[in-house]
């Protein structure tokens, strides 16, 4: 029988086939079975729009076999099957698809002689091949690959076989049923590679699973099993005696969750469909299931954990939906359908309108990709709200997972994202609600986090700016000397407890036409009386000498020293001018740099404390001892920001003097 040869460049573009194009050679499988399903649905419809009797979905299947010992895998199905000429022109030009074919035939007239008749309710031209390069995939794996085919409604049965670019024989072969039957036989194993995994039961089960769990056809295959062994009755204690037997089982589970109406899924189906997908024990927070029709149609199933993932904030994680094609998964992990700030949401996405590129494995044009982000970001922002809205103690527990990525997501691109982001913060306050107030302990005992505009709606109606305070935890911020006048006239504070937060606000600026201020900032611009104002004045005229030479002893440790009116019972605390916070500064000197910064500090001494009695009367006696309590108070104050003295050892030797006076 003469060889005949592959047209199109054969040898050069069947090599590229075979080794540049996927990047995994399990993809074979995924391909041969999205072709046998193609040729189920090219008969199916064709009974449609035919009008054919006698044929019904549940009689259509795909059947997998694999033998180790003879080193074959095959693939048959019940589709249309090909004609000689089908196979000639179908396999025998590389990138030529029959499917292609078809969907265009069937999409502008109806069907392929001609006669248009409208498919029944409820079905669509969903064909899933249209490159014509999925076949050759085989022989990634294979070293000979052989097709016997009948097309249906003819007699007759063909056999095309190749061994690769030196071309393929075509010749008359028998088959008893229309379809196709493809015969691989896998290559021995390597060194690199190991072939004979493709043969074995486990592999196959997994990589259906994986790619072609939702092909609706059932894929069968005859797999292992045990059982007790008939007739051996153990002895009591005994272990019972198994055997081992042969069953067809379905391998697939063809209907896809989110396919099914939302109205007919319980919460259970969805948490147990989490669960096994991706194998957290942990229930979501929140479920998005959405189907969206028109220009661009898709059906998205989305979660946001319960829990963060052991790696979520580190380097290794990977971030993405799940992207299927009419139910064939095309990518498991696709990162451009979700925002870095979103990267917390697992699910998938299934389309039948994306542009794939010549593997199946990515997107040829991002066009289509791109607006499904989009609305998936508007849908993602939207279903938070109203977790907001309805649930905040969830919310709460969510915000606490993935809180922090939403406020990186506030910081990152010099805050193009905040707009987007705000409404989605939380933080604890100051605030107490008057349950808490009247003694409800169970509201005192577990405070839930406020958003920035239910802080802007409880304003008091002279305050210019929204406070907040940064530290280590809010228990430690609570009792930042710095929070005492605040607190005194009834304005709430914002407690930030994360590294991130101090720059994703400065990013921020402001919310609903009100400026953020740290409560360490060097002016609060809190509304003062006129006797305030001017009793201030005198008591800075009457310290002026004083202040001075404290800044001259404490030389460049600090930019200024001032009396302040925002202390209460604490002697002195330490602000910062300008952009860089004391809390910014740590933060920023936790990080491997070169040079450390550190924020234009400024001591501030509470003027309605007795210390401030002492140290003008020691500055008009012994202005050695004024020069100790101005390196004493000054490390006070940064032990109160928590952070340790030049000189410790210092410190405490002046600690240990002024006991023993």
């Amino acid at each position: 029988m003469a060889k005949k040869q592959f047209k199109a460049e054969s040898k050069r573009l069947l090599d590229l086939m075979i080794n540049s194009i996927y990047t995994h050679k399990e993809i074979f499988l995924r391909e041969l079975i999205s072709n046998a399903s193609d040729a189920i649905d090219k008969l199916y419809y064709k009974s449609l729009t035919d009008g054919l009797s006698g044929m019904n979905r549940e009689d259509f299947t795909i059947r997998i076999d694999a033998n180790k010992d003879a080193r074959t895998l095959v693939i048959s199905d019940n589709g249309i099957g090909m004609t000689k000429e089908e196979l000639e022109k179908n396999l025998g030009t590389i990138a030529r698809s029959g499917s292609l074919d078809f969907k265009t035939a069937m999409g502008s007239e109806g069907s392929e002689d001609g006669n248009s008749q409208p498919l029944q309710e409820g079905e669509t031209i969903d064909i899933i091949g249209q490159f014509g390069v999925g076949f050759y995939s085989a022989f990634m794996v294979s070293e000979q690959v052989t097709v016997i085919s009948k097309a249906f409604g003819t007699d007759e049965a063909w056999q095309w076989e190749s061994k690769g670019a030196d071309g393929y024989t075509i010749k008359e072969a028998e088959k008893a049923e229309h379809g196709t039957e493809i015969t691989l036989v896998i290559k021995a194993d390597t060194e690199d590679e190991r072939y004979t995994e493709f043969l074995e039961e486990y592999r196959i089960r997994g990589l259906i699973r994986k790619y072609s769990d939702y092909i609706r056809y059932p894929i069968r295959m005859m797999v292992t099993k045990s059982r007790i062994k008939e007739g051996s009755e153990p002895k009591e204690g005994e272990a019972p005696e198994y055997e081992s037997y042969q069953e067809l089982e379905t391998l697939n589970s063809m209907v896809p969750l989110w396919k099914k109406q939302k109205s007919s899924l319980t919460d259970e189906d969805y948490n147990n469909f989490y669960r096994e997908k991706w194998f957290d024990m942990t229930e979501p927070v929140k479920v998005i299931h959405t189907n969206v029709e028109g220009m661009l149609s898709y059906t998205a199933l989305l979660f946001i954990p319960g829990q963060a993932p052991f790696d979520y904030y580190s380097k290794d994680f990977e971030k993405g939906l799940q992207l299927y094609s009419s139910g064939v998964m095309i990518m498991d992990k696709c990162p451009d359908l979700l925002p870095d700030y979103f990267s917390f949401v697992r699910g998938l996405v299934d389309s039948q309108d994306l542009s794939l590129n010549i593997s199946r494995e990515m997107l040829q044009h991002d066009r289509q990709l791109k607006a499904i982000a989009q609305r998936l970001e508007k849908k993602i922002k939207s279903e938070l709200l109203d977790l907001l809205k309805k649930d905040r103690e969830k919310y709460a527990a969510f915000f606490k997972n993935f809180g922090l990525q939403l406020k990186y997501g506030v910081y990152e691109g010099y805050g193009m994202n905040k707009d987007k982001l705000q409404d989605l913060l939380v933080y604890y306050s100051s605030f107490e609600p008057e349950t808490a107030k009247a003694g409800d302990a169970e509201e005192a005992k577990a405070p839930l986090p406020v958003t920035l505009a239910e802080y802007v709606s409880r304003m008091k109606p002279e305050q210019k700016y929204i406070y907040y305070a940064a530290g280590e935890s809010i228990e430690k911020i609570d009792r930042m000397p710095q929070t005492e006048v605040l607190k005194d006239k009834g304005y709430e504070i914002l407690y930030m407890t994360d590294d991130v937060d101090e720059f994703a606000i400065q990013m921020l600026r402001e919310f609903d036409g009100k400026e953020f201020k740290s409560v360490s900032a060097d002016d609060l611009e809190i509304e003062e009386t006129e006797e305030e104002k001017e009793a201030a004045k005198k008591q800075e005229e009457e310290s002026k000498d004083l202040l001075e030479y404290m800044k001259e002893c404490l030389a460049d440790k600090v930019s200024d020293v001032k009396l302040t009116q925002r202390l209460k019972s604490h002697p002195v605390c330490l602000t910062a001018k300008g952009g860089l916070s004391i809390e910014m500064e740590k933060v920023l000197n936790a990080m491997p740099m070169d040079e450390k910064v550190k924020a234009e500090r400024v001591l501030e001494i509470n003027s309605n404390h007795r210390i401030v009695d002492t140290l003008n009367r020691l500055y008009a006696s012994d202005k050695e001892k004024v020069k100790t309590y101005a390196s004493l108070l000054y490390d006070q104050a940064l032990l109160i920001e928590g952070l340790t003295p030049e000189d410790p050892v210092a410190f405490a030797s002046a600690v240990c003097d002024l006991m023993t006076e």
